[in-house]
C-alpha cells in the first residue's frame, strides 16, 4: 500500500497544475509528512491573461450588491465543510481554538463584507463618494468624487501563521471590488490553503479565474503585473521591504500594500493596583497573547510594560499562569498550546531568544518543567512559553528591535506615563496596542500619544472585558496595519478595505451629467415628472430622477400649538413671542420636526401601495426657519436604488432613496434630507 503523500497543486487559469513533487511538508505536531508542494513551473503570463480576459469581464458582469450575495453564499457554503478544514488545520500546530480564528474567523470575515456590500454598496460598479461640490454660481458646474473598479488583478502574498484567514480577509474586500485575485500562500502552511481554494473552486460559486492559487515560488509574476494591478502582503519587515522595493512595482506604481509583524505592546496604566480587576486582566492578556496560536500572531503581545512597582507581582502572576498551561498535543485532552508551524520556524524563534536573552532574564521558560505531551512529539515543533525581563527598557534596544515569532514575550518596568508611552514608542511601529486602565483621562492620553505609533488602540477595562475581542483579534469593521516596522499599509476597516481596490476620480461636469456618472440624482440636474405618483410604482419602475412638486400649505398658529401639544415641545422660540422677538429670527417659528412631518404629508400616497416602509432619514439639515404665515412646498425626487435580491426571508424588494427639498413661498430651502423606502418588486 503506498504511502506517498499527496502533491498540493496550483489552481492557474481555472486548472490544477501540479503532478511531480518537490518539497516535503510536514506535521508540525509529529513531523511526519503531510504533503509535498509541486515541481511542475507555472506559466505567470498564462495566469495574468486568463485573470485579465476571462475573470475580469465576468466579475464585471455583477455589481456590488451581486458580488456581496455570491460572498455570502460561499461563506454558507464554507461553513457547512468547515470540518474538513480543522482536520487539515491540525497539522500545522494548532487547538480547536487556535485553528477556529483561522477557519471560522476567515469565514465570518466573508459573512461581514457580504453584509457590508449590501449594506453600503449600490447595484452598481460605480461607487459616489460624494456629497457633490458647486463648482459655480449657478449650479449647472458641480464635481464630486468616484471609485470605479481598478481592471487590474490583486496579488495576495500571505504568512504562514493564518493560512485561511489571511487569504480571505484580503479576498472578501478585493472580489467585493471586482478585482481578480492571485493568492500566494507560505510554503509551511500552504496545504490548508490549498484545501480552502479546493471547497471554494468545488462550489461553482465564483467566475472562473476569480481565485487562482499558486504553491511555491510567485516566479517572475511581480515583474509581469501592470498599472491597474494590486499587490498585498503579510509577513516579515523585512521581506515587506525587499518585495515593494521591485523595480516593475516601483516603475509602474503599482500599490504595495504592507501588514508586517511588529513588536506590539500591552501597558499597565500607573492607576492599577494589585487586586484590581485590571490588574488580572492584565496578566491573562498577555498570558493569552504568548499562547494562543503558540504566539505565532502578527498581534501578539511582545512587550509588556508595567509600572516599576508592580514588576514583582505581574511577573509572579504570570509564571503562576503559565506554569499551568499545558504543551503538546491538540488532540490529547487538556493541552491549551499547539506547536510552532515548522522546524524552521521552531529554530529561528530559538536563534532569537538567544539574542534577547542576553542582557536580560528569563523568568519563565523551558527550564520550568517544559514538556510537550501526546505520542511523537519529540520531532515536532514545540516551543516553550518564555517571558524575559528588561530592567532598563531604555538601555537595551533589542527588545524593541528584536521579535521572536513565537511564544516569547518580555516585562519592563516604567515610572510615570510619559516613559511607558516612549517605551511603546520605540517599537518604531505597530500594528496594536492596549492599555489596561480604570481612568478615563489615561486613555485619553495613552490615545493622543500612542496613536501615532500603532494601528489600533485596545483600552481594557472591567466594564470592556465583558465583551472585549481582546488585544489580538483584529475586527472586520476596524483597520488592521499599522506604521513604521507594521508595514505602513491598512487592511480590513469595514468598506474602506474595499475602497483600496478601486480607483479614485474625480469628476466634473452638469448636475444632469453627473446623476448619470454617478447613478444618484444630483440636485439641478433633470428631472422625471409623471402622472404616476412615485409611491405608486415598484422597485423595476422606479428610475433616477423620477420627482414630484407637492401641492402647498400654509403653516398657522395652531400647526405650532398642536404640534407642541403631541410631542411635548414648547421651546420658548416656538412658544414665546417676546423672547423670540430677541433672536435672529424675530419672531416665533415653527418646529423644525413639524416642518418634516408637513412635508410628509405634503408627498405620501396614503392608500396601501408598493412603498412597504420608511426605515430611514439622512442627512437631515433645517437650513431656514419657516414662520407662522409662510407656505411650503416639497419636491420629492427618486435619489439612489439598490437592489438588494430576492430573499427567501421575505417578500422581493429593493431600498430607494429619495431627495426631499422642502421650500418656502419666496423658493428658498427650508429643509433638505434623504428618506429611505423598502420598495416592492413586480416579482
Amino acid at each position: 500500500m503506498s504511502t506517498q503523500t499527496p502533491v498540493l497543486q496550483s489552481l492557474i487559469a481555472n486548472r490544477w497544475v501540479g503532478t511531480e513533487a518537490a518539497r516535503s511538508l510536514h506535521s508540525a505536531i509529529n513531523g511526519r509528512a503531510v504533503a509535498s508542494t509541486h515541481a511542475d513551473e507555472i506559466d505567470f503570463a498564462e495566469s495574468l491573461a486568463f485573470a485579465r480576459t476571462q475573470a475580469l469581464p465576468s466579475l464585471l458582469k455583477f455589481d456590488f450588491q451581486q458580488r456581496a450575495a455570491c460572498l455570502k453564499a460561499l461563506a454558507t457554503y464554507l461553513m457547512e465543510h468547515k470540518e474538513s478544514l480543522y482536520a487539515m488545520s491540525a497539522h500545522t500546530g494548532g487547538t480547536r481554538s487556535d485553528n477556529w480564528i483561522d477557519i471560522e474567523g476567515g469565514i465570518g470575515t466573508l459573512f461581514a463584507y457580504a453584509s457590508i456590500g449590501r449594506r453600503e454598496l449600490p447595484s452598481s460598479n460605480v461607487l459616489h463618494e460624494g456629497p457633490a461640490i458647486p463648482l459655480s454660481k449657478e449650479g449647472q458646474f458641480i464635481g464630486s468624487h468616484v471609485l470605479v473598479p481598478k481592471r487590474g488583478v490583486a496579488v495576495h502574498i500571505n504568512a504562514f501563521n493564518f493560512p485561511m484567514w489571511g487569504m480571505l480577509e484580503k479576498f472578501a474586500p478585493s472580489f467585493l471590488a471586482g478585482m481578480p485575485c492571485i493568492v500566494k500562500p507560505a510554503t509551511a502552511t500552504s496545504f490548508v490553503a490549498e484545501a480552502c481554494v479546493r471547497l471554494i473552486h468545488a462550489s461553482g460559486l465564483l467566475p472562473a479565474g476569480a481565485l487562482q492559487l499558486i504553491i511555491g515560488s510567485s516566479g517572475d509574476l511581480l515583474d509581469r503585473l501592470e498599472e491597474t494591478d494590486v499587490v498585498t502582503f503579510t509577513g516579515s519587515a523585512d521581506t515587506a521591504a525587499m518585495l515593494r522595493v521591485n523595480a516593475n512595482l516601483v516603475r509602474r506604481s503599482i500599490p504595495f500594500n504592507a501588514e508586517a509583524d511588529s513588536l506590539n505592546c500591552a501597558i499597565l496604566a500607573p492607576d492599577v493596583e494589585a487586586g484590581d480587576p485590571e490588574f488580572d486582566l492584565f496578566v491573562k492578556e498577555v498570558a493569552k497573547e504568548m499562547t494562543a496560536k503558540a504566539g505565532q500572531k502578527c498581534t501578539a503581545i511582545r512587550r509588556a510594560i508595567v509600572p516599576a512597582r508592580h514588576i514583582d507581582a505581574v511577573a509572579s502572576s504570570l509564571r503562576e499562569r503559565l506554569a499551568k498551561i499545558k504543551v503538546g498535543d491538540p488532540a490529547v485532552e487538556g493541552v491549551r498550546m499547539g506547536a510552532l508551524a515548522s522546524k524552521a520556524q521552531q529554530a529561528d524563534v530559538a536563534e532569537r531568544l538567544a539574542a534577547l536573552s542576553a542582557g536580560n532574564e528569563i523568568i519563565f521558560g523551558e527550564r520550568d518543567g517544559f514538556a510537550p505531551i501526546g505520542e511523537g512529539v519529540s520531532e515536532g515543533c514545540f516551543f516553550a512559553p518564555t517571558l524575559l525581563l528588561c530592567r532598563d527598557g531604555f538601555a537595551n534596544d533589542a527588545v524593541h528591535n528584536l521579535e521572536a515569532f513565537g511564544p516569547v514575550s518580555t516585562l519592563m518596568p516604567y515610572e510615570e506615563l510619559d516613559q511607558a508611552l516612549s517605551l511603546a514608542a520605540k517599537g518604531r511601529g505597530s500594528l496594536v496596542a492596549s492599555v489596561v486602565t480604570k481612568t478615563p483621562a489615561i486613555a485619553a492620553q495613552t490615545v493622543y500619544f500612542a496613536g501615532a505609533f500603532h494601528g489600533r488602540i485596545l483600552v481594557l477595562d472591567r466594564d470592556s472585558a465583558k465583551e472585549s475581542t481582546g488585544h489580538g483579534s483584529p475586527m472586520p469593521q476596524l483597520k488592521h496595519g499599522g506604521p513604521g516596522r507594521a508595514g505602513g499599509g491598512e487592511e480590513l476597516g469595514g468598506s474602506r478595505a474595499i475602497k483600496h481596490y478601486l480607483q479614485r476620480c474625480a469628476v466634473q461636469g452638469s448636475p444632469t451629467m453627473l446623476t448619470a456618472i454617478t447613478g444618484e440624482y444630483q440636485r439641478g440636474g433633470k428631472v422625471q415628472e409623471h402622472a404616476v405618483h412615485p409611491f405608486r410604482k415598484h422597485f423595476e419602475e422606479i428610475q433616477i430622477g423620477d420627482s414630484l412638486l407637492t401641492h402647498r400649505r400654509t403653516v398657522s398658529e395652531a400647526d405650532i400649538v398642536n404640534f407642541g401639544g403631541v410631542s411635548g415641545d414648547y421651546f420658548y422660540m416656538h412658544f414665546d413671542a417676546i423672547a423670540a422677538k430677541d433672536t435672529q429670527f424675530g419672531q416665533r417659528i415653527a418646529h423644525g420636526y413639524f416642518v418634516l412631518s408637513a412635508a410628509a404629508g405634503l408627498f405620501v400616497s396614503p392608500a396601501p401601495g408598493p412603498v412597504l416602509a420608511n426605515y430611514g432619514l439622512d442627512t437631515l439639515r433645517f437650513v431656514n426657519p419657516v414662520a407662522i404665515g409662510d407656505t411650503i412646498q416639497a419636491r420629492l425626487t427618486c435619489k439612489r436604488r439598490i437592489d438588494r435580491g430576492n430573499r427567501p426571508d421575505q417578500p422581493p424588494q429593493g431600498v430607494v432613496a429619495w431627495d426631499v427639498q422642502v421650500m418656502n413661498q419666496r423658493g428658498e430651502m427650508v429643509a433638505s434630507y434623504d428618506i429611505l423606502t423598502l420598495v416592492a418588486k413586480l416579482a
